[in-house]
């Protein structure tokens, strides 16, 4: 039943074209109530009416007025209002921190090459680094995310190889944790106004997945080794793996590296809401 009392909280938006050559919006919110989700659709004409950071992932809104299914799941929005806004990810300040707890982890890699490389790299594209998300969706989807993403996969890596026996290459396995993500610089676009992400179509034109990126980045270095770990760590190929970690006589490093990673996809620092919660 349709409620003007229920908050929604907005996870999704992208605007397309519809066959008549309008634009439509696709709208997904989250009831903050019971996590339910609801599939919002926006015509050209009410998309005209609302300034864009209204749709900005984390924000709090109410539905006005709007036509719903017989399952209260899809919706036809015609008015929305603005509740909260959420703020759209780490400051200046902020990604400053994360930009420089990753060089420090950069520069306990000892293998001089790779860390030249890694280095070089973080210097180039620096200003992407510090901007972009991890996800449009499941993980740190916000401005600065991939970098909270990145720090946490070496916090995590680091305090597991210091418990465990296994003899860890330290510098493969940091190197992995730094560039597993590295090509979502290029895949994704984010407004730094309205906090709002997006696939970056170029990218996808020439690559398949950040994966593939990553790996192929890596490979034409000579760094095979983290180039596999890469390769794996999505952990299937129906996610997303290059390797699929149900084969036989695959490297510890492999499943290493794809748990950690889920780690902090799962358990993280995932919304902005918990950055603020935990004074990031």
């Amino acid at each position: 039943m349709f409620s003007t009392e229920v908050n929604y909280e907005v996870v999704t938006f992208s605007v397309g074209d519809t066959k008549a050559g309008t634009k439509m919006g696709k709208l997904q919110l989250k009831n903050t109530e019971d996590n339910s989700v609801l599939n919002c659709i926006l015509w050209e004409e009410t998309l005209n009416r609302f300034d864009n950071k209204i749709f900005r992932t984390g924000n709090i809104v109410r539905i006005v007025s709007a036509s719903f299914n017989e399952k209260y799941n899809n919706c036809l929005v015609s008015v929305l209002e603005l509740i909260k806004e959420a703020k759209t990810g780490l400051d200046e300040k902020q990604r400053e921190k994360y930009y420089e707890a990753l060089i420090d982890y950069i520069n306990k890699i000892n293998d001089e090459k790779l860390n030249s490389f890694i280095m070089k790299y973080f210097i180039e594209h620096k200003d992407k680094i510090k901007v972009m998300p991890a996800a449009k969706l499941m993980h740190h989807n916000y401005i600065g995310g991939l970098m909270v993403h990145l720090l946490e996969c070496l916090q995590y890596a680091e305090a597991n190889m210091e418990m465990s026996e296994y003899k860890f290459n330290r510098d493969n396995i940091f190197a992995a944790c730094i560039l597993h993500d590295i090509g979502k610089i290029f895949e994704y676009t984010i407004d730094l106004e309205t906090g709002l992400i997006d696939y970056d179509e170029n990218f996808r034109k020439e690559w398949i997945s950040h994966s593939q990126y990553g790996f192929s980045l890596c490979m034409s270095e000579g760094f095979k080794k983290v180039a596999k770990m890469i390769a794996a760590h999505h952990g299937r190929s129906d996610w997303g793996a290059i390797i699929d970690l149900d084969q036989k006589d695959l490297e510890p490093e492999l499943y290493f590296i794809h748990l950690i990673d889920n780690l902090s996809a799962k358990f993280g620092k995932i919304s902005v809401a918990q950055l603020e919660e935990k004074g990031a």
